[in-house]
């Protein structure tokens, strides 16, 4: 399913959709603002899942269903069916447990996802890639398009046409893009508010450099915000302490001997994250949240394999920069304006769920304290 992983990475690879995340990160300021006013608790969930939803259909397939206004829309409704279902989903825990299942499954046209969710999306992407073909939107750059630029039949014999998509791997890589970005960015934005939170001087720091970079709460460039230091700093670190993929599944190429133990060529190979980033051995007082252990001076002597919150090799997260930069932004604007805080309903310390994706066990739940006079945007 994944066998074209290089069809996604041009999207990624510059400011191409800061754009559009700068609108929907302005309507989700907005949005904020009028939670402030009626002094309401919120759940980080609810905050960042409709943000990121709205960041990864705008950006993918250049619908905006602004769900952060309406989410009773069919496509919200059914992207919730689907993350829902899978993290319960037995097949996927089946999947990895034992990833080399995943081809014979396909094979017999086993499905991760509702009969009616993956009939809703078919439809969907296939009035999207209709409309492309008839009005050959040659200008268009968004993830959809670069999957139909690639499209093949899947009953090509062409073995230069290897690297195209089929119409099964087009929906598959989509789903798995939206599910991704829904998913995994929204829970690591809510991790992130709550390591602020819960640690004011850090925050206060950060909103130091942020008005450094962007005074007088001015709109953040793409340039300048992927240049900050401290911001990167605190990033990396909230995604050390709760990576959401708490474990990778690899599949070993060849034969290797480590520590005297052989690895057969063809093993399933699973790489505990979670395990890593709380080594003590690897990260002094792994419980702790301190962002300058990836400082300048500090980032050298981190080994690169123990830091894995998009895995690593040819296979890590197609949208590692896509992610990191939705993350920075929507956290930029959010300290412009406001201060997370914690409040009684707030889980200290926060307790994990026992799911195959790090989550906490109960809803983080948190407040905003307004920072004066609102963005000019808003």
């Amino acid at each position: 399913m994944l066998r074209n992983m290089s069809v996604a990475p041009p999207l990624f690879e510059d400011g191409t959709m800061y754009t559009i995340m700068l609108q929907h990160s302005s309507n989700l300021i907005k949005s904020l603002q009028k939670k402030v006013e009626a002094n309401e608790v919120i759940e980080v969930k609810d905050v960042f899942g409709p943000y990121s939803m709205d960041v990864v259909t705008s950006t993918a397939f250049s619908v905006d269903i602004d769900s952060i206004n309406h989410p009773s829309d069919p496509f919200v409704a059914n992207i919730k069916k689907m993350v829902k279902f899978n993290l319960l989903n037995p097949l996927l825990v089946l999947i990895v447990l034992f990833p080399f299942l995943g081809p014979l499954l396909q094979k017999i046209n086993v499905s991760f996802f509702p009969a009616d969710v993956a009939d809703f999306f078919f439809n969907f992407l296939r009035k999207i890639k209709s409309d492309r073909n008839k009005n050959e939107h040659k200008n268009r750059v968004d993830f959809m398009q670069l999957m139909v630029d690639r499209q093949i039949s899947e009953n090509t014999d062409d073995m230069s046409s290897q690297k195209g998509l089929t119409d099964h791997e087009i929906l598959s890589q989509a789903l798995i893009f939206i599910f991704a970005g829904y998913e995994t960015s929204s829970s690591s934005l809510g991790f992130l508010a709550y390591n602020l939170a819960t640690h004011p001087h850090i925050q206060k720091n950060l909103q130091e450099e942020i008005e450094k970079t962007f005074p007088e709460k001015g709109r953040p460039t793409y340039e300048a915000l992927m240049s900050m230091e401290y911001l990167d700093m605190v990033v990396n670190e909230s995604m050390r302490l709760y990576p959401v993929g708490i474990r990778l599944d690899r599949m070993s190429k060849a034969s290797v001997e480590v520590n005297g133990v052989t690895i057969p060529k063809g093993t399933a190979v699973i790489i505990p994250v979670y395990t890593l980033h709380h080594d003590p051995a690897l990260w002094p007082e792994p419980e702790a949240f301190k962002p300058e252990r990836f400082s300048k001076e500090n980032k050298d002597n981190i080994d690169p394999f123990a830091f894995l919150p998009f895995g690593a090799g040819p296979r890590n997260c197609i949208g590692m920069r896509f992610a990191v930069l939705m993350m920075k932004l929507v956290i930029v604007e959010i300290l412009q304006n406001f201060s997370f805080v914690t409040c009684k309903e707030t889980d200290i310390p926060l307790v994990l769920g026992n799911n195959i994706f790090a989550a906490p066990k109960n809803p983080i739940k948190l407040k905003l304290e307004p920072r004066g006079t609102a963005a000019n945007f808003l």
